[in-house]
């Protein structure tokens, strides 16, 4: 064999365990941090080594989809160069916003239909055995025990309450759009299963606010895309009868909208917060405050932690290196300037979400943005890893296909 040769099929066969590294990383995101950096670092190294360096430029460089989520990063890594974080906090930041950056690189992979399809449904894999866990967990199959967070009571698996309840939110999404595209009735009837059980678990097992106003916006939007107003009125209707019951039944659902309620009529605006809603409508209100101090440019990337130091200094007020709410929290980095960058991004997510090739690509692609819009108003979902590294792998997926794009190099 030449040099050549072997020049070549090494590149090959490192450009195939790349893809497979990207693709795989659907299935580790449910479960495992540490699976994930693995399979992120073999698909760099398979990315950077892998030559084809032009097509990979030019799949970014085309794509109205990856070349915003640049912007952004972009802006977020010139916000680190100015402003005074604490030490160490604009790399920290910066770090939790390297998944925008890997978005074309992940893209690479998913050029090829066939891989999109593997990877959503290693996705749904993964997503559907957290949710047979945790239900196994909470009807008694599966004790208590190391590997996992929860308990009978609180049934979580492998992340924390919170994230479990957005990974969930978004399987019932999945589930139901994978059930509408299976062709065998018997495929048809596991993924209703598993829809099902992942509504179960969100309102009667895992208890937590996000979910629930996820997978309720989560089903308003699929009926629309079903059946636009007829859907949802049906959607509509069935969500007003599931609250209905679930109010009138004890259980995690009931129990959380009562704290709330509780909660919101404890807290005042003049007194520092003591609750869980409290603290979180205090971090509103100061990060607010921050913000019309410096509307334009903001503090700088890393630089919410000093800011809000400074702000609550000797008020008795909690401290907090996020505001729980990911558009506020970029506002106070990078100013205007950046919300308009982070703004555009999801724009230009929702604008060519209709021309993705299959329906299920274009169904979950805008139910990917009505996501993140729900989430990074309750929570700073970007500084998270795995609702991050969702959001960057299903849009590197996704918008692969976006038509015209694809390099004559890439992948099939």
């Amino acid at each position: 064999m030449s040099a050549a040769s072997a020049t070549r099929l090494f590149a090959t066969g490192l450009e195939t365990l790349g893809h497979w590294g990207t693709i795989a990383i659907g299935a580790s995101i449910p479960v495992s941090i540490a699976l994930d950096n693995v399979l992120l670092a073999i698909a760099l190294l398979a990315w950077l080594i892998g030559m084809q360096y032009r097509d990979k430029l030019t799949l970014v460089l085309s794509n109205p989809v990856y070349r915003a989520a640049l912007l952004l990063f972009g802006l977020l890594l010139l916000g680190a160069l100015y402003g005074k974080p604490a030490g160490g906090d604009a790399k920290l930041y910066l770090l939790k916003y390297l998944d925008l950056a890997l978005i074309g690189l992940l893209g690479w992979a998913f050029v090829g239909a066939q891989n999109r399809e593997r990877g959503l449904y290693l996705l749904a894999c993964g997503l559907g055995l957290v949710v047979l866990l945790s239900c196994a967990l909470k009807v008694g199959l599966i004790p208590p025990n190391p590997l996992m967070h929860g308990t009978a009571e609180s049934p979580v698996v492998f992340k924390l309450r919170l994230t479990q309840n957005i990974l969930t939110a978004f399987s019932a999404f999945l589930f139901v759009w994978l059930f509408c595209t299976a062709q065998r009735p018997a495929v048809k009837a596991g993924w209703a299963i598993l829809g099902t059980l992942a509504v179960a678990n969100i309102m009667l097992m895992v208890e937590g606010a996000t979910g629930y106003i996820l997978l309720i916006t989560l089903g308003l939007l699929f009926g629309w895309q079903r059946a636009r107003f007829r859907g949802i009125a049906v959607a509509v209707g069935s969500a007003i009868c599931v609250i209905v019951l679930l109010s009138l039944i004890p259980g995690s659902f009931q129990t959380r909208v009562k704290e709330i309620i509780q909660e919101l009529r404890h807290e005042r605006a003049d007194r520092p917060a003591s609750t869980s809603t409290g603290f979180r409508l205090e971090f509103y209100r100061n990060t607010l405050d921050l913000i019309k101090e410096r509307p334009v440019f903001g503090y700088g990337t890393g630089g919410f932690p000093a800011a809000y130091a400074e702000l609550v200094k000797n008020t008795g007020q909690k401290l907090s290196r996020n505001p729980h709410n990911e558009f506020m929290l970029i506002t106070v980095q990078t100013g205007v300037v950046g919300l308009a960058a982070f703004l555009w991004l999801l724009w230009q997510q929702w604008r060519f979400a209709p021309q993705l090739p299959t329906p299920i690509e274009r169904g979950l692609a805008q139910g990917l943005v009505v996501m993140m819009v729900i989430i990074c108003m309750l929570n700073s979902a970007l500084l998270d890893h795995t609702e991050g590294l969702l959001y960057a792998w299903l849009t590197a997926l996704l918008y692969a296909g976006l038509p015209r794009l694809q390099p004559a190099g890439a992948p099939a």
